[in-house]
């Protein structure tokens, strides 16, 4: 591929990440209007976003064992595809149960999207590469993650919009991406007569991890944390997971293949990738809430009070992209990420109703700065690591885990906001709410930091190793050419032993 050719691949992933990610977070500032204009209740209202997450998060591991037994081009398509379908049929629905059941297969396109453009990426652009691509996608998956729900506001404040065009504002840029990705993406075919899909695995993975999903989105809102529900949820999804393990361990074709996790960068990262999720998520998403409530602020300029994190993000990512791609080093960046990540958590657990815009400001971009250091190069870190026959498997994992601990923040510690704020005590003279909002807020970053703090305990023990300089595409086509020369000196071998006593 040309790099004409690659910078419209990038592009075009780009864009199919950026849709994948807004999927789950700009429909939130707009619930209160869908459910009232479907007449749909509070349990409807929390499945809307859950259906999605749910979807998302579960395939997701899957998607990225379709990247390593068949073409990746026709799988990134196929996600692109199963976007645009769900969000059509979302934004058309009629009632909440057509809604839900088409933000399922929007979920399921944006976990293809979500696993398949790292591992695209990584087949036509190699590690020593691939650090300025990486800072993109980490800026635009924190732009989205953030922007979300200021879009869905703005979206249905706007008279001749509506909520429907939650729904309907990816769809373009989701065709674009598919145009793009069909001019200009260029990959040699998979051939492999061999290929044995572990539907077993792929079962009791997705029904283990959506019962534990369930329980952390419902739990604190419909029904206590110390219930029979969570005893049912938590048993059933460990015994599923549990029995998924086994499973994985015996067949030959594994979703997720438990050698992958004996290389050092592959568990370290997964951890930490895990930890960050918890903390970003956990943290930020109720930033809009905090602009709002505590300040007293418009949807939009609540927007617009997140670009320090969002514009910080961005820089970083890119500044530290180019200096992996330069230097080949990419440790020093971890470290550095994760430390100002736990630092900008910190400095949000001081602020209150009372906090000045400038060092709220300041506080945000240092947090920005360090996911945008920290989060796509935890990605690259185990990529380089791992066979090119796993690579696609290794990626999702991190994405899985980033997403699983974005959705354990988000449900736990928003349960714990929810209970702050309604066990703060009123001020005296009025402004109650906004103060407890704004200590309930501080809390809850307070609570975010410890998350942070070990996921750079697990960047620390990363042992580092220097970028290769070859696609995975190349490394395949070595790797399966040295699988093939050892079974033709085996047969050689076999050969001569046979012979051997004539």
């Amino acid at each position: 591929m040309s790099r004409r050719q690659v910078l419209q691949t990038v592009s075009g992933l780009v864009l199919g990440l950026f849709v994948a990610v807004l999927a789950g977070t700009v429909v939130s500032n707009a619930l209160p209007r869908i459910t009232a204009d479907l007449g749909a209740g509070q349990s409807a209202y929390t499945w809307v976003i859950t259906a999605e997450l749910l979807a998302m998060t579960a395939t997701v591991p899957l998607w990225g064992k379709l990247a390593d037994l068949f073409d990746k081009k026709p799988l990134v398509q196929l996600s692109l595809v199963l976007y645009v379908v769900g969000s059509l049929l979302a934004g058309f629905s009629q009632n909440v149960e057509t809604l839900i059941s088409s933000r399922v297969v929007q979920g399921v396109g944006a976990g293809g999207l979500t696993a398949l453009a790292q591992v695209v990426m990584a087949a036509v652009i190699p590690p020593r590469e691939l650090g300025r691509y990486n800072g993109v996608f980490g800026a635009v998956f924190t732009s989205a993650t953030v922007a979300g729900p200021l879009i869905g506001g703005v979206l249905v404040d706007t008279p001749w919009l509506g909520w429907r065009w939650c729904f309907f504002l990816g769809v373009p840029f989701a065709l674009l991406a598919i145009a793009l990705l069909q001019r200009t993406l260029d990959l040699p075919h998979v051939r492999r007569r061999d290929v044995r899909i572990d539907y077993l695995g792929a079962f009791l993975i997705v029904g283990g991890v959506s019962a534990l999903l369930i329980w952390v989105s419902l739990a604190g809102k419909h029904f206590p944390w110390a219930s029979w529900q969570t005893a049912a949820l938590t048993g059933s999804g460990t015994l599923l997971l549990a029995a998924a393990l086994r499973v994985e361990a015996r067949v030959p074709e594994p979703v997720v293949p438990l050698d992958v996790f004996r290389h050092r960068t592959v568990a370290l990262t997964t951890v930490a990738s895990l930890l960050v999720g918890v903390a970003l998520f956990g943290g930020t998403v109720f930033l809009s809430q905090f602009f709002q409530v505590a300040l007293g602020k418009s949807p939009t300029v609540a927007g617009l009070m997140s670009l320090p994190l969002v514009l910080g993000s961005l820089l970083a990512s890119t500044v530290t992209g180019r200096l992996v791609s330069a230097t080949g080093r990419w440790k020093r960046y971890l470290v550095a990420g994760a430390a100002l990540m736990t630092t900008g958590l910190a400095l949000l657990a001081t602020i209150d109703a009372d906090t000045s815009v400038v060092p709220l400001s300041l506080f945000m971009a240092v947090l920005g700065t360090g996911v945008g250091m920290l989060a796509q190069n935890l990605v690259l870190a185990a990529q380089n690591d791992v066979r090119a026959a796993d690579l696609g498997s290794a990626t999702s994992v991190l994405s899985f885990s980033r997403s699983m601990g974005g959705t354990i923040g988000t449900s736990v510690l928003g349960a714990l906001l929810a209970h702050r704020v309604t066990a703060e005590p009123a001020a005296p003279g009025g402004g109650d709410t906004a103060q407890a909002y704004g200590t309930a807020t501080a809390d809850l970053f307070l609570w975010a930091t410890p998350f942070a703090l070990l996921a750079l305990l697990a960047v620390l023990f990363l042992r580092e190793t220097p970028l290769k300089t070859t696609t995975s595409t190349e490394r395949l086509a070595a790797e399966e050419g040295e699988k093939g020369a050892e079974a033709d000196q085996g047969a050689r071998d076999d050969s001569a032993r046979h012979l051997l006593p004539l």
